[in-house]
């Protein structure tokens, strides 16, 4: 006797597809389908012009029925895919109600991460159903800021310590739990604090994610009457866009920063991180041939805040008026730690002990020792932390800062209301 497959209900389905990713799906393909044809078209035209052939008045558009065709091309790409965008847009709101959805799975929020850290800002340009809004979460849900009186009652009873955790590059709130192992829920267990995590679009300008955090937290804290104490840690990203909150909250008079007593920054890349200048490097590389110059535009896909790494950019001064491609020199205004506020930095590195070239050239694999303790030859960028105040991890990666019962252990010391002195694992 043969033994029936279980069935898949339309419930367990709409924890990891949801009908409008059809739509956000068609609005990509569509984005992807003219990228194609734009490099295909630069390509065409770069030979042309190397032969010596008319190639027309534009850099990288053709001329002639050539031309033609390739416009005529770009119409009908653009004509289905705003006709099928339309089309879904009546259809969905008939066929589905996502109030009925069930909570997404762990897997398709971590795709959802990834891909907002890879072209987040496009995702909100285009109004993509995929994009991931900022939020603050407490147990797992989002907290309703817009609805003051249910904010209210979430918040009652709650501790006067409030930690924030901001997490890193595409990533989201879920992902501090790793290995088991989530600092957040430690913290609770050890400190006796609320921790609230921070869910946002990491491929925005970590400015414009670090003003709306200012703002949503502006609200939390009138909410939270009992409020006496404001710690937040930052994982990579995450620790640059804190630094930029706290800078934006002072500059609008937010009344938070007051209760701000800690600021961690877990392999926050301060002053970048090698990976995005290789690619910034790539990007010159191509732009040197006439042949690969039209390839550039896949490099140009990435976010801003996967550009925003190059250098470790915290406000619009750092990036506003200039090309986000165009120089790989360090435009920074320069940015002390907030003042008033105890600032820690745990950096990582792969080596399995110190060494002054283990320190130079081996570093989480993502962010160098030096980046990651705010060091730096021009001493106006330079951040200065404490002795006691930094903590450097060996024989750990990256992502193994979310889990490392060496960096719990230190943490718990410096968020206490009593700090133990530290030293080096």
């Amino acid at each position: 006797m043969t033994r029936a497959k279980p069935s898949i209900t339309r419930q367990a389905v709409l924890r990891h597809l949801r009908p409008s990713d059809l739509q956000a799906a068609v609005r990509l393909a569509t984005q992807a389908t003219t990228g194609v044809i734009g490099i295909a078209e630069g390509v065409h035209q770069s030979v042309r012009r190397k032969m010596g052939l008319s190639a027309g008045t534009e850099h990288d558009r053709t001329g002639g029925l050539t031309g033609q065709i390739y416009r005529g091309i770009r119409g009908v790409t653009a004509m289905v895919g705003h006709g099928l965008d339309g089309a879904l847009s009546t259809l969905l709101p008939l066929l589905d109600d996502p109030s009925t959805h069930p909570e997404p799975s762990p897997g398709r929020e971590a795709v959802l991460a990834a891909l907002n850290g890879v072209m987040g800002d496009r995702l909100l340009a285009q109004n993509n159903p995929l994009v991931q809004r900022m939020a603050l979460r407490l147990e797992g849900q989002s907290l309703p800021l817009e609805r003051p009186t249910q904010l209210s009652e979430r918040l009652a009873g709650r501790s006067t310590h409030l930690l924030l955790m901001v997490h890193g590059l595409c990533m989201n709130d879920t992902q501090w739990l790793r290995a088991g192992h989530d600092h957040g829920a430690f913290l609770a267990q050890a400190l006796g604090c609320t921790p609230v995590y921070l869910r946002y679009n990491s491929g925005l300008h970590t400015s414009i994610n670090g003003r709306e955090l200012a703002g949503q937290l502006e609200q939390l804290v009138v909410r939270w009457p009992a409020l006496q104490t404001i710690s937040i840690i930052g994982h990579s990203m995450g620790g640059l866009l804190a630094r930029a909150a706290v800078f934006y909250a002072r500059e609008a008079g937010h009344r938070w920063p007051a209760q701000l007593r800690h600021l961690v920054f877990l392999g926050t890349p301060h002053h970048g991180a090698p990976l995005e200048r290789a690619g910034h490097g790539v990007d010159v590389l191509l732009a040197a041939s006439p042949f690969t110059l039209p390839f550039t535009r896949l490099g140009m896909l990435r976010s801003a805040g996967i550009t925003d790494l190059r250098h470790g950019h915290v406000l619009d001064d750092d990036w506003q008026g200039r090309g986000r491609f165009e120089s790989a020199r360090d435009h920074r205004e320069p940015l002390p730690l907030p003042e008033g506020v105890a600032c820690f930095a745990v950096a990582a590195t792969l080596a399995p002990q110190r060494g002054l070239l283990a320190d130079r050239l081996t570093g989480d694999g993502l962010v160098p020792l030096r980046s990651a303790l705010g060091q730096h030859d021009d001493a106006a960028r330079r951040l200065v932390f404490a002795k006691e105040s930094q903590r450097t991890v060996y024989r750990t990666g990256h992502l193994e800062l979310l889990s490392s019962p060496v960096v719990a252990q230190q943490l718990v010391q410096w968020l206490q209301p009593a700090s133990g002195s530290t030293g080096s694992d």
